[in-house]
């Protein structure tokens, strides 16, 4: 055993005498020249450590890098002693902002590209073409709604399941005036079978000839010049200008009514109606598309025919029109989506009619369910009026019927007879 190492710490005491410095933390006095393993004339206290070669260049310190891979750098080791830097993380507060302004940029993307999508649906025709002696605008809003019987898209089949027949062109069904104003809206029904003037127009065959003047049921107007004759006989005899035109078949009435998944109607009394098919019970419950069809255009139950009809059809619409504009359904796209390809496909409107035109007439229609609006028919005369032509048709009260189309005109509150 080396007696030098008695006295260091933990060796038992110093083998010179000398007692333990202070300042070395238990370190002892500085060894003889002779003994000391740095050799002679070293300084006292331990040996600092030596640097550390680079391979290759005995005798040269190892330069660390000072950029990234260095210590304390990016990707480089952590030096000794210091702790590893953590990673910065954002804050709850901002993931939860971002992930919302995600959500909000994919549902604006995905409503811009519906609406352009359905409205690239719709089937625009020229029925509001200016002409001499056109009404002026009124005030507020007027649609003409037209239901035609038109089987455009319908196979042999549905022909036969909605007994529709199999007849080609179209004749209309039903027709209603829908006024929006600030005095309520009203929904005013016109009896197809109306007496009326029509005005000379373009035959529609082709040939370029003008078919003359005449007075005729009001449905000759649609049956022989469509859309845009119709209009011009609705204005020239109400003196109503007419805003927007939306026309629907039969097709696309059933596809609207399957689409929101049927309309909830409460039926007074049994129907059954071998013409149209329909076969109900009394009572509340929902119609789909084929049963709703059946019941808007039956009417030989009707004790006045053709104006029951028109009750029903202005109940049934409106009911209609509260269901397809419900929250449920515009809310959800496995509802809306249908709603817009089963009944823009057969819509057919005026050209500067567009979606947001077609959601305020659903909405006005909503509001006339709702209590908030009037529903009403032309004032009648006589509604089994004997043309000369020995046709039975119906003959409009003139004074009364005045003082609707007035009212409407100057948005006025409609009078009730």
């Amino acid at each position: 055993m080396n007696t030098w190492q008695q006295g260091r710490p933990g060796g038992g005491g110093s083998g010179y005498g000398g007692q333990e410095g202070a300042a070395g933390g238990g370190a002892g006095q500085p060894l003889p020249p002779g003994l000391s393993p740095r050799g002679p004339g070293a300084p006292g206290g331990r040996r600092p450590p030596a640097p550390r070669q680079a391979p290759g260049q005995p005798g040269q310190p190892l330069r660390q890098p000072a950029g990234p891979g260095g210590p304390g750098g990016p990707g480089g080791p952590v030096p000794p002693g210091a702790r590893p830097q953590a990673r910065k993380r954002w804050p709850r507060r901002r993931k939860i902002k971002y992930a919302v302004l995600g959500v909000v940029l994919a549902v604006v993307a995905t409503s811009v590209g519906t609406y352009f999508w359905a409205d690239s649906k719709l089937h625009h025709e020229n029925v509001l073409g200016g002409y001499n002696g056109r009404p002026a605008t009124g005030k507020g809003t007027n649609w003409l709604i037209v239901g035609s019987d038109s089987r455009n898209g319908l196979t042999d089949a549905q022909k036969q399941n909605l007994h529709t027949g199999s007849d080609d062109g179209k004749r209309s069904d039903s027709m209603m005036i829908l006024h929006i104003g600030d005095h309520g809206n009203t929904l005013m029904s016109i009896p197809r079978d109306s007496w009326v003037p029509i005005p000379a127009h373009q035959d529609t065959s082709g040939s370029g000839r003008t078919i003359p003047a005449t007075t005729s049921k009001i449905n000759a107007a649609f049956n022989n010049g469509g859309g845009e004759l119709l209009v011009r006989t609705v204005e020239l005899n109400t003196g109503i200008h007419i805003d927007h035109y939306a026309e629907v078949g039969f097709a696309g009435f059933v596809g609207i009514v399957d689409a929101v998944g049927g309309v909830h109607m409460c039926i007074d009394k049994d129907i059954q109606d071998t013409d149209s098919g329909l076969n109900l019970k009394a009572g509340c419950q929902t119609l789909n598309g084929t049963q709703s069809l059946a019941f808007v255009r039956q009417r030989h139950q009707m004790a006045d025919q053709d104006l029951g009809r028109m009750r029903n059809q202005q109940k049934f619409l409106s009911a209609l029109a509260h269901q397809a504009a419900s929250p449920t359904t515009l809310l959800n796209p496995f509802e809306l989506y249908p709603l817009i390809g089963s009944g823009l496909d057969t819509l057919i409107v005026d050209d500067n009619t567009g979606l947001t035109d077609l959601a305020t007439l659903f909405d006005a229609m909503r509001t006339v369910s709702g209590g908030d609006g009037k529903s009403i028919t032309i004032p009648i005369a006589n509604a089994d009026y004997h043309t000369s032509t020995g046709e039975s048709a119906v003959k409009w009260d003139p004074t009364k019927s005045k003082q609707v189309f007035d009212a409407i005109k100057n948005d006025t509150a409609v009078p009730t007879f």
